[in-house]
């Protein structure tokens, strides 16, 4: 297994080397050169498996760097009783006997990205290990919200890290916010950007793409990589869990093998949809992934048009790990579908540095329509949807997730599809208490009350508990407070590093 930039840089690269690298030198990403399937006699194996079992079978097939015995070690150390407060690890909950939420925010930050980077830090460091690497890794990321606690999370107290995360200071929740500015650990700092999120991610794009800086990082025994989803060391764990999924749903009976299911997946850097399209490349019975976004529609109006247009202003919503208009992994897709056409990606995303858009060819737009559904949903019908799924169910879905149950009743109604659904819950609603409180009770309601006191009324409204993560928040000291321009991202990061020219 050797993996490919989308961009066609010259030289393959090892699973190790993609992973320390992040991404390619020509700004590309990593892709595997070919995709590992599995057989339905495979797929029928893992029925008696756990999470755990799972995740080793799918990993070795793409991490040969790797040995069985040492990924299994590895996702022991990440998914355990300490990490996650279900042995299930991300359980399935049935709205109905077709809808099912796949609970993706049982670990330590509350949000789908635990699942990957619990594991990415024991990758990351056995990468460089691999490689005779012994200079300190420098993990710089830009987060929408969850992807920067996260790697706060699983990267702090590691030995021969350091951890960089730059957020959007309006672009995040309160909660969001809490969690990374009182982040604990000796190696890690956190920056605010006075702009949204794609102005941050093109900032940590910018850095990556400079050479005379990854020059003076070395000077310096610095090596720069990302716990973003452009690194293939962040996505393929996120593999795992709709093969995990599939077996939950042939376990309880909903399903029998063999019978293509839906996943529904509300969608902003495009990582976790790319891992289900490789889940279904694999050999997982998939018919539509359908992808959801809200006020941000730039990859709904692609799906219609064929033009990825980024020239729009960046709404900030309520479910703001989705305000982006760059969707990263989309590049994945684009090189993928085209059949590893590296000279047309590069083009496009050349186009889309400099004009703010591009444009496909009908035949490649058809091939993705055959796979993809996409939609959006207004700020309005993200609050219907999180009453309605209250009212109806009993169930509580934080903003995010509440979009993917929109798109997904208006692929219903439009195709009249009825294949069994996994919807992607990839928040725990208290992160964004404020908004799903607004949603169940009304704007006035929140009005003047802390995080903490909403975190409480939420608790008492739906008679759930709160996550003891979020619930011991209160009272944490500050830690980071820096912010800078995001003109201004690079000077930052070498004013953390002390580095000098």
């Amino acid at each position: 297994m050797k993996y490919v930039s989308t961009r066609g840089y010259n030289s393959k690269a090892s699973a190790s080397e993609a992973i320390r690298s992040g991404i390619a030198p020509d700004g590309g990403l990593y892709v595997p050169e070919c995709i590992p399937s599995l057989s339905r006699e495979n797929i029928i194996g893992l029925y008696d498996a756990d999470y755990q079992q799972i995740a080793l079978s799918i990993l070795e097939k793409f991490l040969p760097d790797f040995s069985s015995s040492e990924l299994e070690g590895y996702i022991k150390m990440a998914y355990n009783s300490e990490t996650f407060d279900t042995p299930l690890v991300c359980p399935l909950y049935p709205l109905n006997s077709t809808t099912h939420i796949l609970e993706l925010w049982h670990g330590p930050t509350c949000a789908f990205k635990d699942l990957a980077l619990q594991l990415l830090p024991h990758l990351l460091t056995a990468a460089a290990a691999k490689l005779d690497d012994t200079s300190t890794m420098v993990i710089l990321t830009a987060t929408s919200g969850d992807t920067g606690k996260a790697a706060l999370e699983g990267f702090k107290y590691i030995k021969g890290t350091k951890v960089v995360v730059f957020y959007p200071l309006d672009g995040v929740s309160e909660i969001q916010k809490l969690q990374m500015i009182t982040q604990q650990g000796n190696n890690v700092s956190v920056v605010g950007v006075k702009g949204n999120f794609d102005q941050a991610q093109s900032g940590v794009k910018n850095i990556f793409a400079d050479r005379f800086l990854t020059h003076l990082m070395k000077q310096y025994d610095f090596r720069m990589t990302s716990a973003n989803s452009i690194n293939w060391g962040r996505l393929v764990p996120q593999i795992v869990y709709y093969f995990s999924s599939y077996i939950n749903l042939l376990k309880s009976s909903h399903i029998k093998f063999g019978d293509k299911i839906n996943i529904c997946i509300p969608t902003g850097n495009f990582g976790n949809i790319m891992a289900a399209f490789y889940a279904k490349r694999m050999g997982l019975p998939v018919n539509k992934l359908i992808i959801a976004t809200n006020e941000n529609d730039v990859l709904a109006k692609f799906m219609e048009t064929g033009r990825y247009d980024a020239n729009q202003e960046l709404k900030t919503t309520i479910s703001p790990s989705m305000d982006i208009l760059v969707s990263s992994n989309f590049e994945r897709l684009l090189f993928e579908i085209s059949d590893h056409n590296h000279q047309e990606t590069s083009a496009l995303m050349t186009q889309l540095r400099c004009a703010g858009f591009y444009e496909v060819s009908y035949k490649l737009l058809d091939k993705i329509n055959d796979l993809f559904y996409a939609g959006c949903a207004s700020e309005r019908a993200t609050l219907s949807a999180i009453r309605d799924t209250f009212d109806r169910y009993g169930y509580v879905v934080d903003p995010h997730t509440a979009v993917a149950l929109h798109v997904y009743q208006k692929y219903v109604r439009k195709t009249r599809d009825r294949s069994v659904t996994i919807i992607a819950g990839t928040a725990s609603p208290y992160k964004f208490n404020r908004s799903v409180l607004t949603a169940l009770l009304g704007p006035n309601t929140t009005a003047g009350k802390s995080e903490f006191d909403l975190l409480n009324l939420l608790a008492v409204t739906t008679h759930t508990l709160i996550p003891e993560k979020l619930k011991d928040l209160k009272g944490k000291k500050v830690i980071h407070n820096l912010s800078c321009g995001s003109g201004e991202m690079k000077e930052t990061l070498k004013k953390i590093l002390k580095v000098e020219e």
